[in-house]
């Protein structure tokens, strides 16, 4: 059974990730100055902004389910790892909020891993018992 703590914990995370990435993202899909002006530091085409803004805006919305929770999370240290590395070999500037972030998004994934791997042990004892 889960502490009342580590569920607070757990959703107050949720919360902060879903307004920071559906914010980030749609920032980018609305072509924000500063959004366009990154992605053409990039280099790699405007399309890019529109991807990852998608799958910001995705990652933040699955926040708000208890069950996809963790697949948003997943999505979101994934954009996140992309972001330090963009930011530290290609466009320079402060990598510490796609650091920051990432790190809330590990640490969900790190509270929900009792919801995602548990499930798999009770079903393995449930096929043991009707064998």
């Amino acid at each position: 059974m889960k502490s009342k703590m580590k569920v607070g914990t757990q959703w107050t995370v949720q919360v902060l990730l879903a307004v920071v990435m559906i914010s980030a993202g749609l920032a980018k899909l609305t072509s924000v100055d500063s959004m366009v002006r990154m992605f053409q530091e990039i280099g790699l085409g405007q399309w890019l902004r529109g991807v990852v803004g998608a799958i910001e805006v995705v990652a933040g919305v699955l926040m708000f389910s208890s069950i996809y929770s963790s697949i948003g999370a997943a999505l979101i240290l994934m954009t996140m790892a992309g972001a330090i590395l963009t930011h530290l070999f290609l466009i320079g500037g402060s990598a510490l909020p796609a650091l920051v972030i990432g790190l809330l998004a590990a640490l969900l994934l790190a509270l929900k891993r009792s919801d995602v791997v548990e499930p798999r042990r009770k079903s393995r004892i449930e096929i043991q018992h009707r064998a």
